[in-house]
């Protein structure tokens, strides 16, 4: 049973933006983080940002500091991933999924390995 459902996929251009959402399903359980992934064909997923329950805590792969923003709304539950100035490199299916897991620290963990409930993931392509 999927734990989010992941929309705002699609087409952009490079230096374009696009802004991912990720709502709870019925089935959603509590968890410490929620984090957006990303993986790109014949690539290992990746991990992009994530944010603590609360939503005050961020953590972001250097890759994407400056460009993307993660969010949380908490009247709804959802998780924001705002990209902007896409490059061709950012393409792949983003998957946000949380971790029931409780982390040491401020920071939430940016490796897949912790985050136990998933997402079927959106598309983003990058191209002119």
């Amino acid at each position: 049973q999927l734990q989010f459902v992941e929309s705002g996929g699609g087409l952009a251009q490079p230096g374009g933006s696009l802004k991912l959402s990720c709502a709870p399903s019925l089935y959603a359980s509590d968890y410490y983080a929620i984090g957006w992934f990303r993986q790109a064909p014949g690539k290992e997923r990746e991990a992009v940002a994530c944010i603590s329950s609360g939503g005050s805590f961020a953590t972001y792969e250097d890759s994407v500091k400056g460009r993307f923003t993660i969010s949380k709304d908490n009247a709804k539950n959802t998780v924001y991933l705002q990209m902007n100035s896409l490059k061709p490199e950012d393409v792949g299916v983003y998957f946000c999924a949380s971790t029931t897991q409780p982390y040491n620290g401020r920071d939430c963990p940016l490796h897949p390995r912790p985050y136990d409930h998933w997402g079927q993931g959106t598309q983003v392509t990058v191209s002119s």
